[in-house]
């Protein structure tokens, strides 16, 4: 994929749900004005994609310059 990553920014805003399935997986649901998406994940798989999102979130809070509170 040319011309997208991580660090690209956008102005697009969507939502995301996650929960149980009737299957055993655990779903991230993503929708957009564009576009919807289901992923459905292994419970094991579910947690190493939140601990990915904790590590991230450490490593942003870290890196990010300190917002002011209006």
């Amino acid at each position: 994929m040319s011309g997208s990553g991580i660090n690209k920014e956008t102005e697009e805003s969507g939502e995301i749900q996650i929960g149980p399935t009737s299957a055993g997986m655990v779903r991230l649901f993503f929708r957009t004005s564009q576009f919807e998406l289901p992923m459905d994940f292994l419970p094991e798989e579910a947690d190493e994609i939140a601990a990915e999102i904790i590590e991230a979130a450490a490593i942003a809070r870290q890196s990010s310059p300190k917002k002011k509170k209006k």
